[in-house]
């Protein structure tokens, strides 16, 4: 039986240019549906495990757009909440030659800014296994506080709660506010996926993986997930974690077009490979690297992800088939 899934977080535009280099070069930019949280439930959905969706969007012409995105998806619109009094958040996209990018966002007082604190009640929480947060909610009040609570409740309600940190500089007021709230927040966590790059800005800073993780894990969480880029993914599991001890997998050659949404789709494999029963620490990191490897083949965060089947030719049967 499929595990009801929680996603709670953005939902954006990402406006995606014609060419790599710097913006001034650009001649034109395509949008397309983004955003960390939004990618995460997307990606579950078309690989086969819809979720439950909280976000928030405009009812501008940007945010008819994002919801029609998700319209044509699996994804049930109970928590898809639409904000007359405020703007989409919009993301401009710069890729260098190897598909790498950095965004500039347009985001004051946007509608993924403004989330309410009891949007999901308890009464949904009791029939969920697993909650999935995300940094860049977490930047700005009211949505922070909204997330804090979820996390909180979600905990008590016996949810298991992954956090990717996604780190954002131009977000936060500081990168010293960003490391506070991660940190704390950290205790209501039990599955962290970062980039090493994620976990120094929150003032965890080593060069071993293992070190790192374990760094991590002291502040409660007990199972850490970390992509590596070209090299791959690692994970570490305390004795409480289904995933115990320490794992790498070096991730598939694939044809890189561009890596939006590669961490979020690497995070829905491991969401979907965990909820349905994997303690394998080899199998949720060939799956989860699998689907990030997927999304980096087209331009877009899941573009690429049309359905599972692409996913099986990696890896074979899915945990969940």
């Amino acid at each position: 039986m499929t595990q009801q899934l929680l996603v709670a977080g953005d939902t954006l535009v990402d406006f995606l240019p014609n060419r790599p280099g710097r913006i001034a070069d650009v001649e034109s930019f395509s949008p397309k549906f983004g955003g960390s949280a939004a990618n995460v439930a997307v990606a579950l959905e078309r690989i086969g495990h819809p979720p439950l969706f909280w976000t928030r969007i405009a009812r501008d012409r940007f945010g008819d757009y994002l919801a029609d995105a998700l319209h044509e998806s699996a994804i049930p619109d109970r928590f898809v909440v639409r904000d007359p009094d405020a703007k989409t958040t919009l993301a401009f996209v710069s890729n260098d030659e190897d598909g790498e990018r950095q965004f500039d966002f347009y985001r004051a007082g946007t509608a993924d800014t403004r989330m309410q604190t009891g949007t999901v009640p308890d009464e949904t929480l009791a029939d969920v296994s697993w909650v999935h947060l995300t940094g860049v909610t977490m930047s700005v009040e009211p949505s922070r506080g909204a997330m804090l609570d979820l996390a909180a409740r979600a905990r008590r309600q016996g949810c298991t709660v992954s956090l990717d940190p996604n780190t954002r500089p131009e977000m936060w007021a500081s990168e010293d506010e960003f490391a506070t709230v991660i940190r704390d927040v950290l205790e209501q966590v039990d599955v962290v996926k970062a980039t090493p790059e994620d976990l120094e800005a929150a003032g965890f800073d080593d060069d071993d993986p293992e070190a790192l993780a374990a760094a991590v894990a002291a502040f409660g969480p007990h199972t850490v997930l970390l992509t590596l880029g070209g090299e791959g993914a690692f994970s570490y599991g305390t004795s409480e974690s289904p995933l115990s001890g320490i794992e790498t997998h070096g991730g598939y050659d694939v044809d890189v077009v561009d890596t939006t949404g590669a961490g979020d789709g690497f995070l829905a494999g491991a969401i979907a490979s965990l909820a349905a029963g994997v303690e394998s620490p080899e199998r949720v990191l060939a799956v989860a690297n699998a689907v990030g490897a997927i999304t980096t083949t087209k331009q877009g965060s899941v573009t690429a992800l049309t359905g599972a089947d692409p996913i099986r030719e990696l890896v074979g049967p899915l945990p969940w088939d």
